[in-house]
């Protein structure tokens, strides 16, 4: 098990690999979404559903 102990906390592994720490930009997860993105999800997810259902029960009934 490597030890961390060592490690200083005002140390910058971000910058070792070449992060921009000083973007504008978040990640996808920490976005704000209108409730027109929630709309178009749940709309894309009905469809899924009723692909991946109801077409083979439709199928199975005939």
């Amino acid at each position: 098990m490597v030890d961390d102990t060592d490690a200083s906390a005002d140390d910058d592994t971000g910058a070792d690999v070449g992060h921009d720490l000083e973007a504008e930009r978040t990640t996808a997860p920490m976005s704000d979404y209108s409730s027109r993105a929630v709309l178009v999800g749940a709309l894309v997810a009905l469809v899924g559903a009723v692909i991946a259902f109801g077409i083979p029960v439709l199928a199975v009934g005939v």
